[in-house]
């Protein structure tokens, strides 16, 4: 049973944001700091990224660990109210994330996920994400590191 009015919830709901959100902010800001430059949210790619980076051809999802269900992670719980509303509402957004991947890597995009757990250690995200990126861009570019 919920502990707040049906009206809190729906208001405190109306409250969570798409975009912009402070995991998003903080991977934009270690690209960026690390010499990355970037787009957001291309309408134009499938699911619209939250970060394109045309120059690596690469795109990067922010997900949330709660709405993306991200596995054995301890954000990733689910509430004990309304249940079946939560189970539809979680398979439909991992349903939607199963056909970016696809989609993208067939227009010739990488995709990468940075998980908002992973923004608890920055540095650490910071040197997957750059290492992740470059690699990619030394296969393309024949072992020439573009920054």
């Amino acid at each position: 049973m919920d502990r707040i009015s049906k009206e809190r919830r729906s208001w405190n709901m109306s409250r969570i944001r798409s975009r912009d959100t402070k995991p998003e902010l903080l991977v934009r800001s270690l690209l960026h700091r690390n010499g990355f430059r970037f787009r957001l949210h291309r309408r134009d790619l499938p699911g619209t990224p939250d970060i394109v980076l045309p120059k690596y051809k690469t795109v990067i999802l922010v997900h949330g660990c709660f709405w993306h269900r991200h596995a054995k992670c301890r954000y990733s719980y689910t509430p004990k109210s309304r249940v079946a509303f939560w189970r539809n509402r979680f398979s439909a957004n991992v349903a939607r994330d199963k056909l970016i991947r696809p989609k993208s890597r067939r227009l010739g995009w990488r995709v990468l996920i940075a998980w908002e757990c992973e923004t608890r250690s920055p540095e650490k995200l910071a040197l997957r994400l750059s290492r992740q990126i470059r690699a990619q861009s030394h296969r393309n570019h024949g072992g020439i590191h573009a920054r």
